[in-house]
């Protein structure tokens, strides 16, 4: 048992890790869908490199992350099965399981960028980058208040912090459309 702590840092280095990396993808996504409307030759160097770019970061960073954040996270219950009774944890995986959905559809736009197929819009995977964030918020929250009651005021700050970044989203939206250079 005096190895937990060190099982319990490794599983939280690789889930920063895993976040790193699900918050960039989407971003790179939005770069690579609006290269695909430069005109060439700049669309061929920019999507070239940003695919390259998308390729790197999600095949040696993000999925090996969430693979070892998984297996850390399951060695510790192993240890410490005790947590499977609290309802807290429960809510957790519950959102540990939204996460991975969230990454493997995060996959599948992966997948179509990959093979130059643009299918959404790059305002579309600026709202879509948010969804890790949700994601990390709940689960931090759930972590250190340790409580399935408080989750709800958990959610309602989510709720609250969506609304903000959707006015956020529009305010630079805005911006943009007046100086495309912003």
């Amino acid at each position: 048992m005096e190895y937990y702590n060190y099982i319990k840092a490794l599983h939280l280095i690789f889930v920063v890790t895993w976040f790193a990396g699900l918050f960039y993808i989407p971003r790179l996504f939005v770069y690579q869908i609006e290269a695909f409307h430069k005109p060439s030759p700049e669309k061929e160097i920019l999507v070239k490199q940003l695919k390259l770019m998308a390729k790197r970061l999600w095949n040696i960073i993000t999925w090996p992350s969430s693979i070892l954040a998984t297996g850390f996270a399951i060695w510790l219950i192993i240890l410490q099965p005790i947590w499977l009774e609290q309802a807290w944890m429960h809510v957790k995986l519950a959102f540990v399981v939204l996460l991975i959905l969230y990454q493997l559809k995060t996959h599948q736009y992966y997948k179509q960028l990959q093979r130059d197929e643009v299918k959404t819009t790059s305002n579309f995977m600026r709202l879509w980058n948010e969804g890790a964030t949700f994601i990390l918020f709940a689960v931090v929250f759930l972590v250190i208040l340790k409580s399935a009651i408080n989750w709800v005021f958990g959610v309602v700050g989510i709720l609250v912090l969506g609304i903000l970044l959707m006015l956020g989203f529009k305010l630079y939206k805005n911006i943009r459309h007046k100086n495309p250079d912003a």
